[in-house]
């Protein structure tokens, strides 16, 4: 008959084992969790593209706390009533700061203002300073070009050259208000921004928006030939902005 101290050791040791299985598993259970999300995708594909978001999560981005999510495979901001939005904030790409690309990205916009920053300067507290491919949804800015240190450079429907002093000409290449028949509101979209040099074009669902050959260069401003990509949220009234098939191919 085995002892009552021999007992009382192996059961003490049956449990200390199992205390230790547990520990074990939820160790490779936080392990699992804290493994990084897949990257997005490093190689070209046919056309030259590079995937820059993996449809999964924020890898890859920077963005405020509390503003951006991935939803449906799209990256998303949302304010409410409940929730406003009172400064801009971006989620920004942290792969680099292309100069000659052409960056492809499909976008819904429900409400409210947003855009595409480009070739900009990152700045404190998630914000941008630059280019940006503009989007609204009275369509006053769609398709146009905008920049925080001189606002409006082209508009929809415009060619704008800007000369080294700043000295705009203006040539139109198409209405308006027949260009942004090509925008689906409250749906899907594709944007193409296209940057090589000093030019600049803007294309919606494979139309022409507008143009840009930005070769300012005083104390005013000075075109900016590369920088930072950023996704904008903007404050004012309620709205809903979702990004997704977000793709970049270098231009030589």
């Amino acid at each position: 008959m085995m002892c009552r101290s021999m007992r009382g050791t192996m059961a003490s040791a049956r449990k200390a084992a199992a205390v230790l299985a547990a520990a074990l598993a939820g160790l490779s259970a936080a392990i699992a969790a804290d493994k990084p999300a897949d990257a997005p995708a490093t190689k070209p594909d046919a056309d030259g593209f590079v995937s820059i978001f993996n449809g999964k999560d924020l890898t890859g981005w920077d963005g405020k706390p509390g503003w951006w999510h991935v939803e449906d495979g799209a990256l998303t901001a949302q304010s409410t009533a409940e929730k406003p939005c009172k400064k801009c904030n971006y989620l920004i790409w942290t792969g680099g700061k292309p100069g000659d690309f052409e960056l492809r990205a499909r976008f819904k916009l429900v409400g409210g203002n947003s855009g595409i920053q480009f070739r900009s300067e990152r700045r404190p507290d998630w914000d941008t300073y630059g280019y940006q491919a503009d989007m609204d949804a009275a369509n006053q800015w769609t398709g146009a070009i905008y920049e925080h240190a001189r606002g409006k450079v082209t508009g929809r429907g415009e060619k704008t050259v800007i000369d080294a002093d700043g000295k705009k000409t203006i040539t139109p290449i198409g209405k308006p208000d027949e260009l942004i028949k090509a925008v689906k509101n409250n749906d899907w979209n594709e944007y193409r921004i296209i940057a090589k040099g000093p030019e600049i074009t803007l294309m919606i669902n494979d139309v022409v928006m507008c143009q840009a050959v930005d070769s300012q260069d005083n104390k005013k401003a000075k075109a900016a030939r590369d920088g930072v990509i950023g996704l904008q949220m903007h404050p004012g009234p309620a709205m809903k902005i979702q990004f997704k098939d977000i793709r970049l191919k270098t231009l030589d």
